[in-house]
């Protein structure tokens, strides 16, 4: 090696100890990163100033000091720390509560807190489960109606191919084979009768031919069409009953789906109610049981105090004055939203009405020439029976559709309701039957105590059947509305 080689291999290493050297103290002068957790501390009435964990200790307790600076007179008292909640002078109102959520913060601060803070809502979980529900109903209504589309299609393609084959069966059946012959038979004896040379008479037999021909091809069509399509009819078959095996499971679970999605919207009215008035939910409407009632007393009502005059029994009677309360009440200023309430409430009381019609809650005319004779329960036994055979009450004192009973319809009616027909004193004639309910009324405020005498969601949906179904919109705010129709004035 020559000495200008080893000059410059010295200098090299001595220009990397230098800079390794310098490299190590500027790694050593920089400060060690930190973990923190920053929280906000929800302030009091001392001027809304927060700290956080992250906040040095000294500049906390300065803070502090500033806080007992503007506290009132008297000496300092012990005060504890309460995550979540700013420690408290005696004599100040608390601090508001609030939820509060952690997320690390790492370095070494400064900035806002990453805690936040909101109020909390009791029923905010209810409505999350809603609105899962309500999603996982949505999903699975049309999942049942396109296994329902499916089934059908699958049922209407089988039918086909079996009116096919039937009517191969028919055209091969050897009677009608038989039968197809013998007319071809007698029709050529017919023409070698009338024939009045020997060219008509071949005539006649090239007829006969001919037919015996197509007869015999019909045939041979007749039974290749009934293998092919019995071959397809059992593919077919199975098809079918595997599609009436998916519209079940979907249609088991979209009927649980949405009776999982009303129970958590009853979970939900239930909460938001209890939350709106702060209390115990509102004492439904309270009626004296049939089996209390005094012996023979049919006419007993609701009892006057409390429940008997509540909202909804008022809008029952048809108080427009209720009806115009309650709609200025949930709607507010805005006519539109009126409106919409006003044909929501009016939706629920046709629909009460109609369910008390189907179960003759009617009240009965006592100096009736028929009805009179009777009690009340009798006398609904006898309506109910009636309806059985197709001529219900249609609410305004006549027959639905139209439809009037005869003399014989009313015998079978008393028949089916454990009457004796003979004991009738004076039938009423054809031209009076039209009237027989002209002075019947409908006891919807009865009926609606006796079934669903709580209001609840449960209860009217449960009372209401497939009527309730419109009535989605007015169940999503059951939890606002129900209070207000058992309000008593």
């Amino acid at each position: 090696m020559s000495p200008s080689e080893l000059a410059f291999l010295s200098g090299g290493l001595a220009l990397g100890v230098l800079a390794g050297g310098a490299l190590i103290e500027v790694i050593r002068a920089r400060p060690a990163a930190r973990r923190d957790v920053r929280v906000t501390v929800s302030a009091g009435p001392s001027g809304g100033r927060a700290a956080t964990l992250s906040t040095p200790l000294r500049s906390y307790e300065l803070a502090r000091a500033q806080d007992d600076a503007v506290a009132p007179d008297g000496p300092p008292t012990e005060r504890p720390f309460v995550p979540g909640t700013r420690a408290l002078d005696s004599g100040r109102a608390p601090a508001p509560a609030f939820t509060a959520t952690f997320s690390p913060a790492f370095g070494s601060g400064g900035g806002p807190g990453a805690a936040t803070g909101e109020p909390a809502d009791p029923c905010a979980d209810k409505r999350a489960a809603v609105d899962e529900a309500n999603a996982h109903a949505a999903r699975m209504a049309p999942v049942a109606e396109a296994a329902q589309v499916r089934l059908r299609e699958a049922r209407r393609a089988y039918d086909e191919h079996a009116a096919r084959r039937d009517r191969a069966a028919l055209t091969a059946d050897p009677r009608a084979v038989r039968a197809a012959k013998d007319e071809a038979q007698a029709q050529f004896r017919r023409s070698r009768l009338a024939a009045q040379d020997r060219a008509a008479v071949e005539a006649a037999a090239s007829a006969w031919l001919r037919e015996i021909n197509r007869v015999n091809a019909r045939t041979r069509e007749a039974a290749i069409v009934m293998r092919r399509e019995a071959a397809v009819e059992a593919e077919l078959l199975r098809a079918v009953e595997k599609a009436g095996l998916d519209a079940d499971v979907a249609r088991i679970g979209s009927e649980h789906a949405a009776e999982a999605s009303r129970a958590a919207l009853m979970a939900l009215a239930t909460c938001e109610e209890a939350e709106r008035l702060g209390t115990a939910p509102p004492e439904p409407i309270a009626r004296t049981p049939r089996q209390l009632a005094p012996e023979g007393d049919e006419s007993a009502s609701l009892p006057a105090a409390p429940g008997e005059d509540v909202a909804i029994l008022r809008l029952l009677r048809g108080d427009r004055a209720t009806m115009r309360s309650l709609v200025e009440r949930l709607g507010g200023s805005d006519r539109d939203d009126q409106r919409r309430w006003q044909l929501m409430l009016s939706d629920l009381i046709d629909a009460v009405v109609a369910q008390a019609i189907d179960a003759s809650a009617l009240t009965f005319p006592e100096d009736h020439v028929f009805w009179g004779p009777y009690t009340q329960a009798q006398c609904r036994e006898i309506a109910s029976a009636m309806a059985a055979l197709g001529y219900r009450f249609d609410g305004m004192g006549g027959f639905a559709d139209g439809r009037t009973p005869s003399q014989r319809d009313l015998s079978l009616a008393l028949g089916y309701a454990g009457e004796d027909p003979m004991r009738i004193r004076r039938w009423p004639s054809e031209a009076e039957m039209p009237a027989l309910f002209r002075d019947v009324r409908v006891d919807a405020g009865r009926h609606l105590a006796e079934t669903a005498g709580g209001l609840t969601m449960g209860e009217m949906v449960d009372l209401l059947g497939r009527r309730a179904e419109p009535l989605a919109e007015l169940w999503n705010a059951w939890g606002r509305v129900r209070p207000i129709l058992l309000e008593v004035p």
